[in-house]
């Protein structure tokens, strides 16, 4: 009868520990690129249960699919959007301005148009979520 030898070195190495710590790494690695992700500052209008008596200018700047800006329907360059926003914020402090895209548009023209109300520091901001047309 022959014994067997239990003291052979082992033909395989346990991975576990080391998918484990891959794990590990990568939550951690999720959580901080998550938590470094920087966003825009909207002041939103807040809602009221109450209707008020008071008009205030309206804008409406909607953005066509190709890039282009209109003001309540008439077409408009970059620059002409601001000074007729700033002539419109100047008759009226309490200017609202409503961002108007199409689903087609890049997201970057209404980056572009939030970040110049904001810049023009008008505080009723509202984004329409429309298609344009409809």
């Amino acid at each position: 009868m022959q014994i067997q030898n239990d003291t052979q070195p082992y033909d395989s190495i346990n991975v576990t520990p080391m998918l484990d710590l891959a794990y590990v790494l990568l939550v951690v690695f999720i959580i901080m690129t998550t938590a470094s992700v920087q966003g825009l500052t909207m002041n939103l209008p807040k809602p009221s249960n109450t209707p008020s008596e008071e008009k205030h200018e309206t804008k409406i700047v909607q953005i066509s699919p190709e890039g282009r800006f209109m003001i309540n329907g008439v077409g408009v360059t970059p620059a002409e959007l601001e000074r007729q926003l700033l002539a419109a914020k100047a008759r009226d402090p309490k200017l609202a301005v409503m961002v108007k895209g199409d689903p087609a548009t890049q997201y970057a023209k209404v980056i572009e148009v939030v970040d110049l109300v904001n810049r023009l520091q008008i505080d009723g901001l509202g984004l329409i979520t429309a298609r344009i047309g409809t």
